[in-house]
Formats: structure tokens, C-alpha cells, sequence
């Protein structure tokens, strides 16, 4: 992977893998050795992401992961509350069962919201127990579903989420998201 190659699925993939790894390093180096690719040459990947993100003449978050990821698989208008937004899947080869979803504003394409989420068709976890929540098996939405009432807190970096909930056994536990993929419990939640 060289600078002047182009940035697409694989380097962002890569970019994705990058902040897991603070959560789960074991997977995300397995990962990452399953896409073929050195550590170098992932660090080059985030370095040129960090780049496109920090650039004052660079593009909106809707045509970078347009540009990135090519054309979206799906385009779904999605009401949440009052509001209406698209939401655009992109496939990932890491994540076969899951999708890359970006909600943006249908106007301006402001971007609100790009995580993981389970691919249409694809079957979800069965979380009943705080056990269920395996690394990278389920997304927030799939947590905040098998749990309610949950309720979405800050995460400690912009890609992450927290998401605070009570088991069955009226435990309240903490999980913590990584582009909307769990990676553990909060310590002592």
C-alpha cells in the first residue's frame, strides 16, 4: 500500500480495525493479518483518513464515504422521532454480516450518525445475559433491543458509544461500542 494508491473498502476497513484494537487487540490483529495487510501499512491507512478528515479543503463526511466505499448498497429514507434521513449501507468483507451505515440529513447530507449495524436478513444474536455479549458479536441497536429500557451515553472518543442498561437480574451494566460493534463491558459498571 503505497500513499498514492487509492483509499477504498480495504484501507478503511483498516481505519475501523485501528480503534478496535484499543478494546480488542487480539481480533483486530487477527483481522488485520486476514486482510493480507502489515502493521505499517495500517498505520498509513489511518494516517490518510486522519488526513482526509483534518483537510480544510476536504469533502463532506457523505461524499468521503461515498468516495471511499463507491456507491451504497442501500439507500433507505428512515424516520427517527420527527426527523427523516437517509440511511446508506455500505458492505464491508470484514464484517459479512453486518453493514456500514451512515444516517445523513436527506437535504444537505450532513452526516448524524456511521457505525455497524446487522445486515437486513441477517440473524441477530440471542443476548439474554450479560455473557451474551461476546466481542464484536452484536451491535448498539441489538443491546439497546435485548435490554430496554437502555440508554445512550457519551463514549470517551467520537467513534465510540456507551450504552448503560439493566440484565433481567436488575443489574445495570455498561457496554462500550466501537464503530457501533460491542467490545466490552465497562470495567466496574
Amino acid at each position: 500500500m503505497t500513499p498514492a494508491a487509492p483509499f477504498g473498502p480495504l484501507e478503511f476497513q483498516l481505519v475501523l480495525l485501528r480503534r478496535m484494537a484499543d478494546f480488542q487487540p487480539g481480533p483486530a490483529e487477527d483481522a488485520r493479518r486476514e486482510l493480507g495487510v502489515s502493521l505499517a501499512d495500517q498505520r498509513e491507512a489511518n494516517r490518510r483518513w486522519q488526513r482526509m478528515l483534518r483537510s480544510p479543503r476536504g469533502r463532506g463526511a457523505l461524499s468521503r464515504y461515498r468516495s471511499v466505499l463507491g456507491e451504497p448498497e442501500q439507500v433507505v429514507r428512515r424516520r427517527i422521532g420527527d426527523l427523516e434521513c437517509d440511511a446508506l449501507h455500505w458492505r464491508l468483507p470484514l464484517w459479512p454480516d453486518l453493514r456500514f451505515e451512515v444516517l445523513a440529513a436527506p437535504d444537505s447530507g450532513a452526516v448524524w450518525n456511521e457505525w455497524l449495524v446487522r445486515a437486513p436478513g441477517a440473524p441477530a444474536p440471542e443476548l439474554r445475559t450479560a455473557d451474551d455479549l461476546r466481542p464484536w458479536s452484536c451491535t448498539v441497536d441489538e443491546v439497546a433491543a435485548a435490554f430496554p429500557p437502555a440508554r445512550p451515553m457519551e463514549g470517551s472518543a467520537p467513534t465510540r458509544w456507551r450504552l448503560a442498561f439493566t440484565l433481567a437480574s436488575g443489574e445495570e451494566r455498561v457496554a462500550e461500542f466501537t464503530w457501533g460493534l460491542f467490545q466490552r463491558m465497562v470495567p466496574d459498571s
